[in-house]
């Protein structure tokens, strides 16, 4: 089966990539991998303080992963999956599109702002030529019902 790898993060256009990710996957029998990344601990020297705020980031990452989830499942019928690594943003996420066979397309959620589309749109498609699969980038202000005509 071919999987949409959606990358869960704080910024406000993960939400267009999540809803384009699942209505592409429930079009096309698919399935969605939603990977978030925890970044490299800043206080490796105290290695209690830094277990605990792994921990207390896998235990947000897991109850934002439960809001979209059960979206996806309850309006799309997709049953997506978590994956959850520690590193550096896109070094971790050109690892699980290596590893994972099944995935097939990345999506990512494109910002609004002056700033850009984000810094992981900016170092990924610098690496665009060396990725096995194509990335999507989604505009992060488009609505329901545009995502809707496009997926």
């Amino acid at each position: 089966m071919r999987k949409f790898l959606v990358v869960l993060d704080d910024s406000q256009e993960c939400l267009n990539a999540m809803r384009f990710a699942a209505m592409r996957a429930a079009h096309t029998q698919g399935g969605v991998e939603i990977l978030s990344v925890i970044p490299p601990d800043e206080f490796n020297h105290w290695i209690g303080v830094g277990n605990v705020m792994k921990e207390e980031a896998r235990e947000r990452i897991v109850a934002h992963f439960e809001v979209f989830a059960k979206w996806m499942r309850d309006k799309m019928a997709i049953d997506p999956e978590l994956v959850i690594r520690e590193g550096e943003a896109v070094s971790e996420i050109l690892a699980q599109v290596r590893e994972d066979d099944e995935v097939g397309v990345l999506v990512l959620g494109a910002g609004t702002g002056k700033a850009g589309p984000g810094p992981l749109i900016n170092q990924l498609t610098r690496n665009a030529g060396v990725l096995p699969i194509p990335i999507t980038i989604v505009p992060g202000d488009l609505t329901k019902e545009q995502l809707e005509a496009i997926t």
